[in-house]
């Protein structure tokens, strides 16, 4: 059955694969976002679909919509250190928590299941690896990327209030690194740093010594599975971690990287940033068991189809 559906940060770079997955499926798709690290031309095959509607809205202030709606996925937040950090950090704390309320008022309003895209930077620097949902964290509540993480994490604890204290059918997965394409080639995150810089054939920029460790999944498989918990029974609240769990050093992404694109870049060291996580790998069996999901493609197919991608937008900037 055909849902009407709200996807907030509709035009970043999950958000707008989102919205094509959910149009193709046959639903309609009402898209929310301010732009601020989203971009209109991610939406760009989709503005003159009929079952697809564009609202450009901060969620920081309320949102009234007057169509029936079904279902909500809560993914506005910039995402990347780059576009929270300074002085974004104040509206990033507020897009988690008054975004978060916002949003759960709407569904409330509406009868409708919201989803609240959190993320692995819960978990903070981990003391335990892999991280699984039972793990509280080691989060630095006062430093230069608690604006994200402490709001994520405030967002949650609104998400089961409402659900106990309101009756919302909420959803929470916690996100772990993500890529592929329509990601901002200036959004400073890791892969997309690499490759871009691999292309244009720039020093490669390492943070650190390099031996951190990330997991990395592909766009594809996430949407599958956000979609999944989505669609899980009632009741079925999560958190769930929905990651790949293959793990890789960030010298090893940077290499493999280089191998495929060829090129005359170097790798460069410089220091790490302030409480950079220095481990991050999820353990998945919850999505396994509850929701008959892994991921399917590994980093070598996902970095193929990724740097594809960035070779036609660079093409496209210059």
């Amino acid at each position: 059955m055909t849902k009407t559906i709200v996807v907030t940060g509709g035009t970043g770079f999950l958000g707008s694969n989102l919205c094509e997955r959910l149009i193709s499926e046959g639903n309609t798709v009402i898209c929310v976002d301010n732009n601020y690290t989203g971009r209109l031309e991610n939406i760009n095959s989709l503005l003159n679909h009929p079952n697809f509607r564009f609202i450009e809205h901060d969620i920081i202030n309320y949102l009234k919509i007057d169509n029936n709606i079904d279902q909500i996925y809560n993914l506005a937040c910039p995402a990347s250190p780059p576009a929270y950090q300074g002085k974004a950090a104040i509206m990033t704390t507020k897009t988690s928590v008054f975004g978060a309320i916002n949003m759960l008022e709407l569904a409330k309003e509406k009868n409708a299941t919201i989803l609240q895209a959190s993320t692995s930077e819960v978990y903070g620097e981990p003391l335990i690896h892999p991280q699984d949902e039972e793990y509280r964290g080691n989060v630095n509540p006062i430093g230069i990327r608690a604006c994200y993480d402490e709001g994520k994490r405030c967002a949650e604890s609104l998400f089961f209030d409402y659900y106990r204290e309101e009756g919302v059918d909420i959803k929470v997965i916690r996100i772990f690194n993500t890529y592929g394409p329509k990601m901002d080639p200036k959004d400073g995150r890791v892969v997309s740093n690499f490759i871009c810089q691999a292309l244009s054939n720039e020093d490669i920029t390492i943070y650190g010594d390099g031996l951190q460790t990330r997991s990395f999944c592909y766009v594809d498989d996430l949407i599958e599975v956000i979609i999944r918990m989505m669609n899980s029974p009632t009741g079925f609240t999560g958190p769930v971690n929905t990651g790949n769990p293959g793990e890789f050093t960030i010298l090893e992404l940077a290499q493999k990287i280089l191998l495929k694109v060829g090129g005359t870049s170097k790798l460069v060291y410089k220091p790490l940033p302030g409480d950079d996580p220095t481990q991050r790998r999820p353990n998945i069996s919850l999505a396994k068991n509850k929701l008959n999901w892994e991921p399917k493609i590994q980093l070598d197919e996902g970095l193929d189809k990724t740097i594809n991608y960035f070779s036609n937008e660079l093409k496209n900037i210059k």
